[in-house]
Parts: structure tokens; C-alpha cells; sequence
């Protein structure tokens, strides 16, 4: 599966076109369904739709931890400014890095210095 990404409502929509310039599929929330869905229903979405959700959120990884989910695959940035000029080169490196492991159900944590990955279901 290619990974195709959800940005959800918190990251900027300006990072559709980052993505899509570096060859990743991507859509903002916003365009898909209603921007004010609950976690759950974003987590729905993705799922039937074989999707990564890319959000700021710390929600979906405490939510894919409690619930022991196998999915969706969720990147997570954690950083001061997410911007796409700030914090692109390393989203597009994790994304290369860890393509596999999304596509088969991961959290990978993105910052500014490096990222690390959970596998699914998380403390199996």
C-alpha cells in the first residue's frame, strides 16, 4: 500500500502541497469531511480508507494506546512551530524512513532532530 495521508485540522493546509511536491498523497480534512469530526470519526475515515492520519494532536496516540488499535497509522509532529518550512525536511525523511511500518500500522513521532515509531498495536 502507498502511504496516503489525512492532515488533520490542526497542522496547516499548506502541508498538502509539500507532500504532494515530494510525491506523497495527501488530503486536508477539511476537503473530506466535517473539520470539526471527532477523533473517532477521523480514526473511522482512515481506516476504511486505508489512510495515515498526519496531525499535531497527542489525542490519536493516546487514543491508539488505550484501545490497543491496530490502526490507522498515525504521524504525530511535536514541535514549537510545525510549519511545513520548519519542520518539512523531517516529516519527509520520516515518512521515507518509515514508510513500511505505516503502511502495515505504526505511530511515528516526529520533532525537529528525529523521530521514533511505535508499532501497532501499541504494548502488544
Amino acid at each position: 500500500m502507498t502511504v496516503k495521508l489525512v492532515v488533520d485540522m490542526n497542522p496547516s493546509p499548506d502541508w498538502i502541497s509539500l507532500l504532494e511536491n515530494h510525491g506523497w498523497s495527501a488530503v486536508h480534512l477539511s476537503r473530506i469531511g466535517d473539520p470539526r469530526a471527532s477523533d473517532a470519526t477521523i480514526i473511522e475515515w482512515t481506516v476504511t480508507h486505508e489512510s495515515v492520519v498526519f496531525t499535531h494532536d497527542f489525542d490519536f496516540g493516546a487514543l491508539l494506546a488505550l484501545s490497543r488499535a491496530t490502526g490507522p497509522s498515525v504521524i504525530q509532529v511535536r514541535a514549537v512551530d510545525v510549519m511545513p518550512d520548519s519542520l518539512g525536511d523531517a516529516v519527509l525523511a520520516a515518512l521515507r524512513q518509515h514508510e513500511a511500518d505505516l503502511s502495515s500500522g505504526a505511530l511515528v513521532v516526529v520533532d525537529e532532530s528525529r523521530s521514533r515509531v511505535r508499532l501497532l498495536p501499541i504494548g502488544r
